[in-house]
């Protein structure tokens, strides 16, 4: 043994020295071996946790933003193509009323006197009148051009009418003699530079032309006024005498400066609207390049022979249907596609929303997760190097102490990570909350890194919190559009037998709403004992409106009727309450009865409703083609008449709306009044109830799978007579 420096080599102090030496080594050892397999496992952990929560995080978030984009984009749509189809056959409603009233006035010459049509009056400029506009070398003084001039006449105060009322922007009647009368208020642009009133090419006019080559209602392409220059679309309907010979075409002006205004308006924030015309021609865009920009007439192309089939195949679709939102590559870009139908003149609304730009807050949330993670592992991975060099000179400077120091600090690092560990871990379902407990309160970077956990777990927490909110208004929405229905149900009569007292009649009705609530009605009620009022409508437009015009328009009719008056007088009180206060503009389309049921005779009015079917004892069911009045809520001072049927016993009355006539196929075509008519006759001995289960079931059978587009409606009355009688 040697001695140096009370040191003895070899001896027990060596030994003790020696053996506190490899303890001492051996515990930082096994400390080292066990921190850095804890750094491990917890390393791997906290970035397995991450990826997990970054992953449901962005998949929930993804969802919900289709979801929200889909819906949002798609109500959108089809809002804007039921704006724009409703101010289209808005137009087309005008237009076949002018043509009704030209028709009744060449059928019947003799009833009406001549009136004086004049020349354009450069005065009147900023006026509503009427013009006289001829083709070059027209003589207006020949006797047979001035007889139907003076006979057109009588439509003047109906034009000016019709241009003040309705949304067009002029109208007129033009004769195959080559000349017209036109209303508008812009009667200084009727002549030329000379001062000399133009001459016109009427019968060269593709609305002129277009709709006496169809036989029908004619809408052209968008072409220039004659006269303005703006932008419009024409809609035309050729008049025809009893011989079927054209003896007018009727027709009407529709500027689209408020549809271009908005669509060129749309283009934000990566999205943007265009409308596609039938020959997938884009007719309005807000894009000034690429293939969804506007072209001329002669440059125009097909959207659909561009060689791009995906984009086709959605144009085909959103011509025909409303679309889902499709993902389509177009134009060097990724889009959302929504589309939605312009019926009446066969256009489309197209909605594109960019797929980077719809994706941009999921991403936003990606990124910004990231770099709380990292900032997270980054500061736990520095306060883990500062804490193992605190250990090492710890140990270095303290030998006595080391295996305690060792077990003290073992204790203080390894717990409370252990501890938050298995919190990570059991994290999932519902629970979802890290909360900071006394166990990480360290003081260093471990409670760093639970409070980095904790503010992750709090965000993650918030956002399902919103998903849930958003979850729920669409619920609540869901709801009262429910109870909305149930409303309006209970508001018809819809209990049956309705009068099991009464054995003079049977009566049995049915609603179906194209939507949760709609603007078709129906009504039965006994004025007295011996009177029976039937009541059958159709409002103008859909939806939410509609149904608050139908509940007004039902009262008012009832009401009216309760007081004793006829029919024809019943529905001109009713037009009048209705004119009187309509500032939406909305009408309503009425057949009204009244049956007398002690001798079967029924008194019936018709406002521009659906002809009623009837069949008497031994025979079939047939149109009853009635005289029309004119709609309730269009026009004030409207006066109506009244035909009167004779029921026998075991007669049948079938009315309806027009949701029967016009339902339509996935093939778009109509099912059309003589489908109707074959399946009221399938069983026409059957009871009321039994003849609408038929006709429905005839309907649903060729609509098949096909959307319900609008009401429908039926009432049948079986008259069976008093008994003795």
């Amino acid at each position: 043994m040697k001695k140096f420096k009370n040191i003895t080599f070899g001896g027990i102090q060596q030994k003790i020295f020696n053996l506190v030496l490899i303890m001492l080594i051996l515990v930082m050892a096994a400390y080292s071996v066990m921190i850095i397999y804890q750094m491990k496992n917890l390393t791997a952990l906290v970035t397995d946790t991450n990826d997990m929560q970054k992953g449901a995080i962005t998949a929930i978030s993804r969802e919900t933003m289709d979801a929200v984009v889909a819906q949002t984009q798609s109500s959108r749509t089809q809002m804007q193509a039921y704006i724009a189809d409703d101010l289209f056959s808005d137009t087309a409603d005008t237009v076949g009323t002018l043509a009704g009233y030209a028709r009744m006035l060449f059928d019947t010459p003799d009833k009406y006197p001549a009136r004086e049509v004049a020349l354009p009056d450069a005065s009147m400029d900023g006026k509503a009148s009427v013009q006289l506009l001829t083709e070059a070398g027209v003589d207006t003084n020949d006797p047979a051009v001035a007889q139907k001039l003076g006979l057109l006449g009588n439509l003047s105060e109906l034009m000016l009418s019709i241009y003040s009322n309705a949304h067009v922007d002029s109208c007129y009647v033009a004769l195959p003699e080559g000349v017209m009368l036109l209303a508008d208020d812009h009667a200084s642009s009727k002549f030329d530079e000379s001062g000399a009133v133009v001459s016109i090419p009427i019968r060269e006019r593709d609305w002129y032309r277009g709709a006496i080559a169809r036989g029908g209602l004619y809408f052209t392409d968008i072409a220039a006024d004659v006269f303005t220059g703006q932008y419009c679309v024409m809609c035309a309907l050729p008049v025809y005498d009893a011989s079927g010979k054209v003896v007018a075409v009727a027709g009407a002006d529709l500027f689209l400066d408020d549809m271009e205004a908005y669509v060129n308006a749309s283009d934000e924030n990566g999205q943007f609207t265009c409308i596609v015309n039938h020959r997938g021609h884009v007719v309005f865009s807000p894009r000034s390049e690429g293939i969804f920009q506007v072209r001329g007439k002669g440059e125009a192309e097909d959207l659909r022979k561009l060689g791009n089939a995906e984009l086709a195949a959605f144009i085909d679709k959103a011509l025909a249907a409303n679309t889902d939102v499709t993902r389509v590559e177009a134009d060097g870009a990724d889009w959302y596609m929504t589309g939605a139908p312009i019926p009446t003149v066969g256009w489309t609304v197209v909605s594109l929303v960019d797929k980077a730009v719809a994706d941009q807050p999921t991403t936003l949330l990606a990124a910004q997760y990231d770099e709380i993670s990292q900032n997270a592992v980054s500061a736990f991975q520095n306060g883990i190097s500062r804490a193992r060099t605190w250990i090492t000179a710890a140990l270095m400077i303290v030998t006595v102490l080391a295996l305690v120091g060792a077990l003290t600090v073992s204790k203080r690092i390894v717990k409370p990570l252990e501890t938050m560990t298995q919190r990570v871990i059991s994290l999932g379902g519902d629970d979802l909350q890290f909360m900071m407990e006394d166990t990480y309160r360290t003081g260093d970077e471990i409670e760093a890194l639970a409070e980095s956990f904790a503010t992750l777990s709090a965000r993650t927490l918030q956002y399902v919190d919103e998903v849930k909110r958003v979850t729920a208004e669409k619920e609540r929405i869901g709801a009262e559009l429910s109870l909305a229905t149930d409303i309006q149900a209970s508001m018809l009569p819809h209990i049956f037998p309705a009068f099991p007292m009464r054995s003079e009649f049977d009566i049995y009705a049915s609603m179906d709403p194209a939507k949760e609530v709609g603007g078709d009605f129906y009504d039965y009620f006994l004025i007295d004992d011996d009177h029976l009022c039937l009541v059958i409508a159709d409002v103008s437009g859909k939806g939410v409106p509609a149904a608050l015009f139908m509940m007004a328009s039902k009262i008012i009719l009832q009401s009216v009727a309760m007081l004793g008056n006829s029919p024809a007088e019943i529905l001109r009180r009713a037009n009048e309450a209705i004119c009187s206060n309509n500032e939406a503009q909305m009408f309503v389309t009425v057949w009204l009865g009244i049956l007398e049921l002690s001798t079967g005779r029924l008194t019936a009015a018709n406002a521009g409703h659906e002809f009623p079917a009837l069949r008497q004892p031994g025979g079939g069911f047939e149109l009853y083609k009635d005289r029309h009045g004119f709609v309730i809520g269009g026009m004030e001072g409207v006066k109506y008449r009244e035909y009167e049927i004779q029921l026998e016993p075991g007669s049948k009355l079938f009315v309806y709306t027009d949701g029967v006539a016009e339902a339509t196929s996935a093939e778009q075509e109509l099912y059309g009044t003589e489908r109707m008519i074959d399946a009221l006759n399938a069983d026409p001995d059957a009871a009321p109830q039994q003849i609408l289960k038929n006709v429905r079931a005839s309907v649903d059978g060729f609509v098949k799978d096909a959307e319900q587009f609008d009401d429908l409606t039926m009432l049948c009355v079986e008259y069976k007579g008093v008994k003795g009688a």
